[in-house]
């Protein structure tokens, strides 16, 4: 049977779009945007990531330097969820709150209320005696440099020790007093001045020495002395309040049992960190924090050199000042920070010796055996890490 005209033009046609349509996949397929580009890297991200894979149930890492800032998250905030990490989260920094405690003693010592020469026993007159104490012979440097001899209080908390203790204690309130009441049931460390010990009882007297030289107390005086002036809204001193409020990871402790994950301490009474680890934070206001302080905008010159000025911690393998520690860094020289923990969160923040460059990383959990490690290394190399 013949072929029309009209027929043939159809199938012309046809081949037409068939043609076209076949140089539109050969185009496609050998087009630029065929070629696998090689994914760029995040440094940040990659530590990040080191960190969970050791064992953290989640972690969050914020650097600042040069106006700018990144931020990185791996794991969950809830276990056993895909709930993750809050951009902003709240966590409780622990011993981090110690270079706030630092910061207002100095401050004081600037306004000529107080002297790092002071002894103890000036201000709080018969707290630190017997069983081979002297509050006379204590200084209040010796304090804030933990060269004081005074044994820690917090092994002596149950809450902190198993989780038999934390269900039993975790709303128990501690009082000051009482706190260091239970370091002289033992004897010193050491002399005072002749060794390192970390105590967390050092500053819970100096907080105690605050309220005595203020009239005001030690959560009083950080909110309206660093808090407050540098408008770090995510930070509070919770007091006896057992509750983390705002966006926020919910923290395991393993209470030495080598898991990871272990039993959820979210809730829990700080009142036996007053002063040592007793303020919630986040990652974003303790960079702000730290920057502010190695640039001088809360301490003047004369008191952040006496900060800054370190002694061998041998306890801890770095030097420590007055609330600081004095670190190497891989790249040379060396930076100030303070890690930080109070049941299952853990933190880690460093600041360069200008201030200009901030690294602050937290995890959920206690993780692994390499969590810590993972932890100062991601400090270390983010503030060795060159910056546009």
């Amino acid at each position: 049977m013949g072929i029309t005209m009209h027929a043939l033009q159809r199938r012309r046609r046809g081949l037409l779009v068939l043609t076209g349509s076949i140089a539109l996949l050969v185009a496609a397929s050998t087009g630029p945007t065929a070629v696998a580009k090689p994914q760029r890297t995040d440094p940040l991200q990659e530590r990040v990531n080191a960190i969970r894979d050791s064992g953290a149930v989640g972690v969050f890492a914020e650097t600042a330097a040069s106006g700018t800032r990144d931020k990185a998250r791996a794991g969950t905030a809830e276990r056993g969820t895909a709930k993750p990490m809050p951009r902003n989260g709240r966590f409780r920094i622990g011993s981090a709150a110690k270079t706030f405690t630092a910061t207002v003693v100095l401050q004081l010592v600037g306004e000529g209320r107080l002297s790092l020469d002071d002894t103890v026993e000036q201000w709080l007159p018969g707290l630190v005696q017997g069983n081979g104490y002297d509050g006379g012979a204590i200084t209040v440097r010796q304090l804030l440099r933990h060269t004081s001899g005074i044994r820690d209080t917090q092994p002596e908390i149950p809450a902190l020790n198993s989780a038999q203790g934390y269900r039993a204690e975790r709303f128990r309130t501690y009082s000051p007093k009482e706190l260091v009441g239970l370091a002289m049931r033992t004897s010193p460390v050491f002399r005072p001045g002749n060794g390192w010990s970390y105590s967390n009882t050092n500053y819970v007297l100096a907080a105690m020495i605050i309220h005595k030289v203020t009239g005001r107390s030690w959560a009083r005086e950080v909110n309206a002395r660093i808090i407050r002036p540098l408008g770090l809204k995510d930070t509070s001193t919770p007091g006896v309040f057992p509750f983390v409020l705002g966006p926020h990871a919910r923290a395991y402790a393993s209470f030495g049992t080598g898991t990871g994950t272990g039993t959820d301490v979210t809730t829990l009474n700080p009142s036996m960190a007053v002063g040592s680890g007793s303020i919630i934070s986040t990652t974003r206001d303790l960079t702000r924090f730290y920057s502010a302080l190695l640039q001088g905008r809360l301490l003047d010159a004369a008191q952040l050199n006496q900060m800054t000025a370190t002694v061998p911690a041998p306890e801890l393998g770095v030097r420590y000042g007055l609330g600081l520690g004095e670190l190497p860094l891989p790249c040379g020289g060396s930076y100030f920070g303070h890690p930080g923990e109070l049941l299952g969160y853990h933190s880690w923040s460093g600041v360069s010796r200008d201030g200009s460059r901030t690294a602050v990383v937290y995890v959920n959990s206690d993780g692994g055996k390499d969590t810590q490690k993972a932890m100062r290394a991601l400090v270390d190399e983010e503030l060795c890490r060159a910056r546009p």
